[in-house]
């Protein structure tokens, strides 16, 4: 159970009690019990929150085999979530190999807008698993 009280928090998909797409307003703290452990709640500061989930772990691993492949790194390279494709020496040229490889690997369509907003293997990860829960839909 999350418990959200007061500025304001828009939701695409929460599989709770809320429906996807619901909206609430004036957002002051939040409560996420894990497991059934309750933690104190976070306070929010005027600002921008945001709740997002990250990708499954294989979805992350498989993006950073690709990643290595794509860039042909060496076997010991150090890729993880948090790896800028720029970081690891890719160009624009790169990145749309990259995209095109995970096209092929996951079986989805990459739209040109979504895959400019792509610059880590997480950003990269999470638009797949986005991808593919629609694609289900």
């Amino acid at each position: 159970m999350a418990s959200l009280t007061g500025t304001s928090i828009s939701m695409t998909s929460f599989k709770a009690s809320l429906a996807p797409g619901s909206r609430i307003s004036n957002l002051k703290s939040v409560s996420l019990p894990v497991n059934r452990k309750s933690f104190t709640p976070l306070r929010l500061r005027p600002s921008r929150f945001r709740v997002s989930c990250a990708a499954k772990p294989e979805t992350v691993e498989k993006v950073c085999e690709i990643v290595k492949k794509q860039l042909a790194l060496p076997d010991g390279s150090a890729v993880n979530g948090e790896s800028k494709f720029s970081a690891l020496g890719a160009d624009s040229l790169d990145t749309v190999e990259i995209v095109m490889g995970l096209e092929e690997e996951f079986g989805i369509s990459v739209e040109e807008e979504s895959a400019q907003s792509i610059a880590t293997v997480q950003d990269a990860a999470d638009l797949i698993e986005k991808l593919i829960e629609n694609k289900g839909a």
